[in-house]
């Protein structure tokens, strides 16, 4: 079974053109403001109500939250759990890798020198190094890709759009990350997944019946 890219782009066109225009958007917005402008614009609009639900939207994009649901997928098709588990994990380190080269400081680094005039939600730790990009963008973004890509209803790309959205504006908010960083964490994350999939998936072994069954399926009959 050979996917080419194309394969994986068509399979995926309702995510993929959503996330084209919104991306234009981004840079659109770069090209007329500062880093520090759409820092403060963000930092500087928040509420009890926001305060209290963006750590639970950032969570969404964590590592552990990816690897318990591929876990939970692994009951019903080993393929799914595979897909996700593998793309989490190449797109991760590759981010790990990015971070580490850029070594770019996180706003309550960059602003030391103005820390009375930001916001930091209670009870979140606040990083101060690796900045650029952001891996919770990253793993939120292509996720949605993947997701998409084995998604019958291709209606599910907008909630999935919105989901890495959300993601990548609780980075923010957070003060975790900068704007550019999330710009970059969803580059990332949507091409790399898309070049995993179309090799991953293409692979022999893993379009078997062996592989499209899982823990809680009955075994078949000798």
């Amino acid at each position: 079974m050979n996917i080419s890219i194309k394969d994986v782009l068509q399979r995926i066109k309702p995510f993929f053109v959503l996330y084209l225009v919104l991306l234009c958007g981004c840079f659109v917005v770069k090209l007329l403001y500062s880093k520090d402008d759409i820092y403060f614009a963000v930092n500087t609009r928040h509420t009890d109500f926001l305060d209290t639900i963006e750590p639970y939207i950032t969570n969404l994009g964590n590592g552990w939250t990816i690897v318990i649901i591929a876990g939970v997928l692994a009951l019903y098709n080993y393929r799914i759990a595979f897909l996700m588990l593998t793309t989490f994990l190449l797109t991760s380190l590759a981010v790990q890798i990015a971070k580490f080269c850029f070594d770019a400081p996180r706003p309550k680094l960059y602003f030391k020198d103005q820390l009375s005039k930001l916001h930091f939600v209670k009870g979140v730790d606040i990083l101060s190094h690796n900045s650029f990009p952001s891996g919770h963008t990253l793993t939120a973004f292509a996720t949605g890709v993947l997701v998409t890509y084995l998604a019958k209803n291709k209606n599910w790309a907008y909630l999935l759009v919105f989901y890495g959205v959300m993601v990548g504006f609780s980075r923010m908010y957070l003060s975790e990350h900068f704007f550019e960083d999330v710009m970059a964490g969803s580059v990332m994350g949507v091409f790399l997944a898309i070049c995993w999939i179309r090799w991953i998936d293409s692979r022999k072994f893993i379009n078997s019946p062996a592989w499209n069954r899982g823990l809680l399926s009955p075994k078949s009959e000798v």
